[in-house]
């Protein structure tokens, strides 16, 4: 219990640093160039623009930090919610479909998230020991969350919270606006010290500079990182799986340069960006023979194939 009181304070408590930081990065261009504001007058579409940019990344931030990444047990528990559900209709409809029924209703709850569909694989050591639940293809443990999350990517320190199936869009968008914030930002504090120039005190001025300087390394950082991320999607691959390839046992012996749950590139990204939400669905990796043939596409040839 104090673990969990702990983990929820140092996750608000970062959460609350970057809101701050923000502010004050924000703040500091508008306090530190009188001239800006007095130009609001006269550029109230571009300041409002702004300032609605800033407001939407805050929001966005927010909402990433606090959303679910897809926790394993709550899709289990989902899935029998779902079944139940339908028995419960089965069973009002007559009582000679109770029995059948009720085994569709373990069969799909007992398998639907367990079972390894890929080939020749199974489930049977694909259990957690922490959480004592069926880890599903692509799912990993996280130890700062304590939890299985489905499609597992990171776990993201600054949000304080893991990304995985549940987030990744959204911590997407907030890269992507974050980016775009930081490069506007940098834009009006170059635009601030060409128009301060030597009128400003060497305090003033260095702490411009400084501001500046933090803004530019931040936004270096979140372009490769927005690139990074949009790379992982147009490929259908998670941070975890990419980086410890060779540790995940269905993904050690196949070839380098072959994505196995890519079912090209166009379809990728319609699938992360458009995908219904609902219960998870388990990805299935095409058979050794497809991936190998895969290896020798083009860029054309893999911009849509089907998956299986």
């Amino acid at each position: 219990m104090h673990l969990c009181i702990a983990a929820l304070f140092s996750r608000w408590r970062t959460r609350i640093f970057m809101i701050v930081l923000h502010v004050v990065v924000v703040g500091l261009l508008f306090l530190l160039d009188r001239d800006v504001v007095h130009q609001i007058p006269h550029h109230l579409w571009y300041t409002a623009l702004y300032l609605l940019l800033f407001v939407l990344t805050l929001f966005q931030y927010l909402f990433t930090a606090g959303s679910n990444p897809g926790y394993v047990d709550d899709a289990l528990k989902d899935e029998m919610a779902a079944e139940n559900e339908r028995f419960l209709r089965d069973y009002s409809l007559g009582s000679g479909r109770v029995e059948r029924s009720k085994g569709v209703a373990s069969y799909n709850s007992s398998t639907r998230l367990t079972v390894w569909l890929g080939s020749g694989s199974s489930s049977s050591n694909r259990t957690c020991p922490t959480c004592r639940v069926y880890q599903p293809p692509r799912s990993k443990h996280c130890h700062d969350c304590n939890r299985c999350v489905l499609r597992f990517d990171h776990y993201c320190a600054w949000l304080g919270t893991c990304v995985g199936y549940g987030n990744h869009c959204r911590f997407w968008w907030y890269i992507f606006e974050e980016t775009v914030l930081c490069l506007w930002t940098s834009v009006m504090y170059v635009t601030s010290l060409r128009s301060a120039g030597r009128s400003s005190s060497w305090l003033h001025f260095s702490a411009m500079i400084i501001l500046l300087v933090v803004v530019l390394a931040a936004l270096i950082f979140l372009v490769l990182l927005l690139l990074f991320h949009s790379y992982l999607v147009i490929t259908n691959q998670t941070t975890h799986e990419l980086i410890r390839r060779k540790r995940i046992p269905e993904l050690r012996n196949l070839p380098e340069n072959v994505k196995p749950y890519s079912k090209g590139y166009v379809r990728n990204i319609y699938s992360f960006c458009c995908a219904p939400s609902g219960l998870y669905e388990i990805e299935k990796m095409p058979s050794i023979t497809i991936l190998e043939e895969r290896a020798n596409y083009s860029f054309l040839e893999s911009l849509y194939f089907n998956c299986c």
